[in-house]
């Protein structure tokens, strides 16, 4: 070894860390070129921070980060005109991680006036580790600003490292990757392109490929986000829209602020004006990308809560403190408040543009059933959310709100009442409808997969309670019908103790209702989570508890029944309930045997 090349051995925190990285701190091996770009990126904010005082230090004009692949010496340089290190910088900022180049550079800003603060991203000598996930030996070579001596570093990563003296042209650092012999993707300059437009695209450093000489540009170098608004064009921003969510329409809403006080970010979200091609019930995260000082991050923060999970586009801070890896965020106060700001800020945009019935029905059919996930996850919003669904009616065309249902209300009437099932269609004609239509009672119409949970968990909306309509017990004779009703059959009484006693488990119980016109009879769920419930309980493979079966004593059938023949209800009493369930949309108990009931009724009807 030359007299002039020093051995170092790592700190022993450098060595385990070194360990960490490779082996288990990084989920995904790109990662290494977002932190050595996030890294030379602060190094020129660094070095045009230091030439407002220094002119010995300014940028040169052509300044920015050259990534250079060569694959016959299978190395990748990643070469900048920033600050540089001395041979100390270099022995402490990559011999030991108690010292972190950019933390030492941040305490130098306290005293500087904001606006001549650089945008530090990165932690120089934690995320330049990374490099070891895809090479076996790293060179660092860099001269300081200001002095004329170089220095380079070096590593294989298995405990030590050397310096030495070197020499470089220009101030700022190449740093030089050996690839190993799985790492030839990023030799490939369209690879090492996507990676820079994937994580660095909107920061301010130009960042080039080098190929052959040639230098190609990689990064777009505008945050929008970072404009306001009266700078940014109605087509930039359906540009952006259409980078940042792979979409083809335009925005329903555009969303474009900066928050600043104690908490410091920009935003620059979208409502989608149709919905995506990939159902968003199958991937129930939000995907808003959250950037540090322009840099990506993550798109998995949960910067925004499930419910509001068609929101896309980005958000931006430069508070926002992160753990060693950058890959999993600190769950700190700084972001729960962005979370709960951003959160806000959509429901504020949602409720101003509810006031326009038709602008917001093409929002609420394409995200609708997504919003009413959000009156049973989220306690503190459920409220606010509330206003702002829409709903079918059995007494109004198109859609309804829950305070327009209320305006609507009868004198007397106490409860918000809904009626829920699968079928969209079928709910208009409904026998559950019956009573409440001739009473003149309006019921909203509820089809959505998340219809069956929300109603219980927001319980009440205007101090009016919820009540499913398929839930037994309401009491419908303060609301008096135009044409008096008959008066049931004699043998009524008789005929419900017939009926309970032959469908026996079947049901949970049979009695008379009021609420039914001109069907026989009707399913209601007792005391009991209501029917659609019920069903999907069963469906899940639990017990989801027996419905009640209710019969019109007033309908010709069931007076015929109650006048008729005891030995005939026992048969009667079957076809009864598997009527009642299939108008109700489910099936009949047996239908191999429904159909043959059916069958045999029809051809006895029709004689020999």
């Amino acid at each position: 070894m030359s007299e002039t090349v020093e051995r170092h051995e790592f700190g022993a925190e450098v060595g385990r860390l070194l360990d960490l990285v490779v082996h288990a701190l990084y989920s995904d091996r790109e990662i290494f070129l977002r932190e050595l770009v996030a890294n030379a990126a602060d190094a020129m904010d660094r070095r045009r921070f230091e030439a407002l005082t220094s002119a010995a230090s300014a940028l040169p004009p052509d300044a920015k980060v050259r990534i250079a692949p060569d694959k016959a010496a299978r190395a990748l340089t990643v070469s900048d005109a920033g600050i540089g290190m001395t041979r100390e910088d270099l022995a402490q900022n990559l011999g030991t991680i108690a010292r972190s180049g950019t933390r030492a550079f941040s305490q130098s800003l306290e005293s500087a006036k904001a606006e001549d603060r650089p945008s530090l991203i990165g932690q120089f000598g934690v995320g330049f580790y990374s490099a070891f996930m895809v090479a076996d030996r790293v060179t660092v070579t860099s001269r300081r600003a200001g002095t004329d001596e170089a220095w380079t570093w070096a590593s294989d990563g298995q405990g030590s490292y050397t310096l030495e003296r070197a020499e470089r042209s220009e101030p700022g650092t190449d740093i030089v990757l050996h690839l190993k012999t799985d790492a030839d993707e990023y030799l490939e300059a369209h690879r090492l392109d996507h990676l820079v437009r994937k994580w660095a695209d909107f920061i301010t450093v130009p960042i080039a490929i080098v190929q052959d000489g040639r230098e190609e540009a990689a990064n777009q170098g505008t945050a929008l986000w970072r404009k306001s608004k009266s700078e940014v064009t109605p087509e930039q921003y359906e540009e952006f829209y259409r980078t940042v969510g792979m979409n083809f329409d335009k925005p329903w809403a555009t969303l474009h602020w900066r928050a600043e006080g104690q908490l410091e970010f920009s935003a620059l979200l979208f409502v989608p004006g149709m919905k995506p091609f990939q159902a968003l019930e199958n991937e129930r995260q939000s995907k808003v990308r959250l950037h540090v000082r322009r840099m990506f991050i993550t798109d998995e923060a949960e910067l925004l809560p499930p419910w509001l999970r068609f929101v896309q586009g980005v958000v931006d801070t430069e508070d926002l403190p992160l753990n060693v890896s950058r890959e999993m965020l600190q769950s700190t106060p700084a972001l729960a408040r962005i979370r709960r700001a951003v959160t806000g800020r959509v429901l504020s945009e949602l409720t101003g543009r509810a006031k326009n019935a038709e602008d917001y029905q093409a929002f609420w059919e394409n995200f609708g059933p997504i919003l009413k996930e959000g009156i049973y996850e989220d306690h503190e919003r459920r409220t606010e959310i509330a206003p702002l669904l829409r709903f079918r009616s059995s007494s109004v065309d198109g859609w309804t709100s829950l305070p327009d249902y209320v305006v609507r209300m009868k004198d007397g009437q106490e409860a918000i009442y809904y009626l829920v099932a699968d079928d969209a269609e079928a709910l208009g004609s409904s026998p559950q409808l019956e009573g409440f239509r001739v009473r003149g009672l309006e019921v909203l119409l509820l089809s959505d997969h998340v219809d069956a949970f929300w109603p219980e968990a927001l319980a009440r909306f205007a101090d009016k309670p919820l009540r499913s309509v398929t839930q037994g017990g309401l009491d419908l004779s303060k609301f008096p019908i135009a044409d008096e009703p008959s008066e049931p059959p004699a043998g009524i009484d008789a005929l419900v103790t017939a009926i309970k006693a032959a469908l026996g488990p079947d049901v949970a119980d049979v009695r008379t209702t009021d609420r039914l016109v001109e069907s026989a009879v009707v399913l209601s769920a007792g005391t009991g989570p209501d029917l659609q419930m019920q069903r999907l309980l069963r469906r899940a493979g639990r017990n989801g508890g027996q419905a009640v079966l209710e019969i019109n004593p007033r309908h010709p059938l069931i007076r015929a029944l109650a006048e008729g023949p005891a030995e005939a209800v026992p048969a009667a009493a079957g076809t009864l309930l598997d009527l009642a369930r299939i108008q109700d949309g489910d099936i009949p108990r047996d239908p191999v045997a429904f159909a043959r009931t059916i069958t045999a009724a029809l051809a006895a009807e029709r004689g020999p």
